[in-house]
Order: structure tokens, then C-alpha cells, then sequence
């Protein structure tokens, strides 16, 4: 997927937790194969060329399909699943993987699981007895600095997503012109339940820009956001402090 995946596990049966990690892995070296758009032969690539069905590609193909509509249903288009007139589910696979791993761990039994997939972190559980997982948001305008610690005291799940421009550049597409989305963000960072969701809402709210991002994000259950523009402002959900240490 073009990034590098962590895993922090915490508690559990050692056999068993080290048996879903390998099984965890294992999925996302699948997803990796299967959802590839730079692949010929991926499952993906030969969907959208009509070599293969729906129904004969793996389960998991149809399930990614489907959530990225949604997606896009609940976002009224600003998320989607296809680049430049093709199929291109990779804007909701990072965030499914991830989170299906960290889920996979927390079945075994781990009591504290925390995947990190590229800055967009998945965490079930705690670290330990009064310890709430701590995720540090990036600053995209101070490389090397923190824009803000989100904790997730409180929280059995808590996903934390960014999109932006700082790590890979001008890689978020307005789907309306097929063209790098052009507003006056920087980074938006969701915290959500699942990551599956948060990352989506991310890139969506990112490509509204700061004022509809903003309305839109307000208008999601179980989701806060902070938003940092070019001008070095930070706009904030009115459920997100809480969440900040």
C-alpha cells in the first residue's frame, strides 16, 4: 500500500496474540495484492478491465465496494472509488486493512491493540491499567512538531485519520474535475470509532475545504475533526476537545 504498518499489543494468551499478528499480517499483504492498482494482475485491476466478475473476485473486493459507496452516498460525492473514469478503491483500503487487522488481535484476546497504517492509527482497548492510548497529530506547517495529542480515555475504540498535503504532496483529487483537490486546507484529522470511516471522512472533508468540511464533519455521529488551513488556522469540531491532551 505504498506505507509502512506498526503494531503495538498489549495483553493476552502469547500463542494465540502472536498467531492473529501473523494472521493480521498476513491479511494485509492479501489486501495489498488483491486491491493493487499498479498490479496487472491484481483482482482489482482485472475487475475494472472486465476480466473478471464481481462474484469471482474475492469476497473481500465486493465488501470494499460497498463501503466506499456508502462512502461516497454519505459524503454526496466528495469521497470516491473511481480516479480519472477507473475503478480506484485505495482512498478506503488503508483504513479497512488496518482496521480488520486490529480487529483480528482484539478476537484473539489482546486487551489493548494499537495499528498504525501510514499516521492513520486504529486503537482497540488500552495500553494498560489507567492508560489510555495518546496518538500525536502531526503539525503539516512545522515538520517535526505537534499540532495536537489526541487521547482515547474513555474510549474502547478510537481511530484517528489525516489527510493532507504535507507527507505526499497535492494527492487528494476533487472528484468533480478529476484534478488535485484545490482549497485552503493542509490536513484534516478525523477521530472516529473506525478508521474504515475516519480515513474516508478525512480525504471527503479535505476536499470540501475548511468551511464545508467543517459543516459536514459537525454533521457526523461519533465524529470530531481538527483542520489546520495555509493560513495556519485550526478550525475544530465542537465534540473534539475533549479528546485533546
Amino acid at each position: 500500500m505504498g506505507t509502512v504498518f506498526s503494531f503495538d499489543v498489549r495483553g493476552g494468551e502469547p500463542g494465540a496474540v502472536r498467531a492473529a499478528l501473523e494472521a493480521a499480517v498476513a491479511a494485509l499483504h492479501r489486501a495489498d495484492v488483491m486491491f493493487s492498482t499498479y498490479r496487472d494482475d491484481s483482482q482489482l485491476s482485472r475487475l475494472a478491465r472486465g476480466e473478471l466478475t464481481l462474484p469471482e473476485c474475492d469476497p473481500e473486493v465486493a465488501e470494499v465496494l460497498e463501503l466506499g459507496a456508502a462512502a461516497e452516498r454519505v459524503s454526496e460525492g466528495w469521497f470516491s472509488t473511481s480516479y480519472r473514469g477507473s475503478l480506484d478503491p485505495t482512498g478506503i483500503v488503508k483504513g479497512w486493512a488496518a482496521e480488520r487487522a486490529a480487529r483480528l488481535l482484539r478476537a484473539a484476546g489482546a486487551t489493548g491493540v494499537n495499528v498504525n497504517g501510514g499516521g492513520d492509527v486504529q486503537l482497540l482497548g488500552t495500553p494498560g491499567t489507567g492508560r489510555p492510548w495518546r496518538v500525536g497529530v502531526s503539525d503539516p506547517l512545522r515538520p517535526g512538531g505537534l499540532a495536537a495529542v489526541i487521547s482515547a480515555a474513555g474510549a474502547d475504540e478510537l481511530s484517528v485519520a489525516t489527510s493532507g498535503t504535507a507527507e505526499r504532496g497535492d494527492h487528494i483529487v476533487d472528484p468533480r474535475t478529476g484534478r488535485p483537490a484545490v482549497t485552503d486546507l493542509v490536513a484534516v484529522t478525523v477521530v472516529a470509532p473506525s478508521l474504515t470511516w475516519a480515513d474516508c471522512w478525512a480525504t471527503a472533508a479535505f476536499a470540501m475545504g475548511s468551511r464545508a468540511g467543517l459543516t459536514w464533519l459537525e454533521s457526523l455521529p461519533n465524529t470530531e475533526a481538527l483542520l489546520i488551513t495555509t493560513a495556519d488556522e485550526i478550525h475544530c469540531t465542537e465534540g473534539l476537545p475533549p479528546y485533546l491532551t
